[in-house]
Parts: C-alpha cells; structure tokens; sequence
C-alpha cells in the first residue's frame, strides 16, 4: 500500500496536517515529524492536546502530506502509546534530534486507504 514513491513524499514533503474526531469534535493540526517502519507511519506528539484525547478515544485518522500541489492522504487505523518499546523506541529518537522536545506519546498510523491528491 505504501510504495517506495508515497513513502519518500511523506518523508520530504513541506506540510503535513492530521486529522481526528472524538470528544473534543473534528480537529486538525500541524505534523512535524514523521518516520515510517515497514507498514506504519510514526507520528510524535510533543503539543497535542484535544488531538491527544481524540486519539485515545478514536479509531482511525487521515494523514495528509503536500508539497506545492502534489501531496496523498492516508486514511488509517490508530494507535495511541506512551509506554510500552514503541514510546521507548521513539522518545530515544527524538532525544537525538530534538532533546529540548518532550515526547508525550507515540502515535503508530495503520494504511487503510491511499488517495492522490495531486492537482494536475
């Protein structure tokens, strides 16, 4: 589902935004960092707050990743974590990259939908 091509735009790409709902309603907000293992996308939470509590209560997300007018958005299952080796793996990377951020959890997307969203 993810293909080589899809993988290296999310990674590159110049903005980011995921989408939730639960308790808090619809809510979108800026990602800024993003890695991808095998079949998951990683995303870190350092601000989240309603997004955090819709996470926890919700199901699925959609991604969407864009530079100028050509971007993709993933529909995916969610996972919210912050225990377990996932948390671990990811506070350790984050504390090379940014060690003035606080990791409050760990959020492992599951592809369930790829869309092109390219104009043109």
């Amino acid at each position: 589902m993810l293909t080589p091509a899809i993988i290296d735009a999310l990674l590159k790409s110049e903005a980011k935004a995921l989408a939730t709902t639960g308790p808090n309603g619809l809510n979108v907000v800026p990602v800024s960092t993003i890695k991808i293992e095998t079949d998951k996308i990683i995303l870190v939470d350092y601000f989240f707050k309603k997004t955090r509590q819709n996470l926890q209560d919700g199901d699925s997300v959609a991604l969407t990743a864009w530079t100028g007018l050509k971007g993709y958005q993933i529909k995916a299952d969610v996972k919210y974590v912050n225990q377990g080796v996932l948390f671990d793996d990811v506070k350790a990377w984050i504390a090379a990259l940014y060690p003035e951020r606080t990791v409050y959890g760990a959020v492992e997307l599951t592809p369930a939908e790829v869309h092109d969203i390219s104009i043109g």
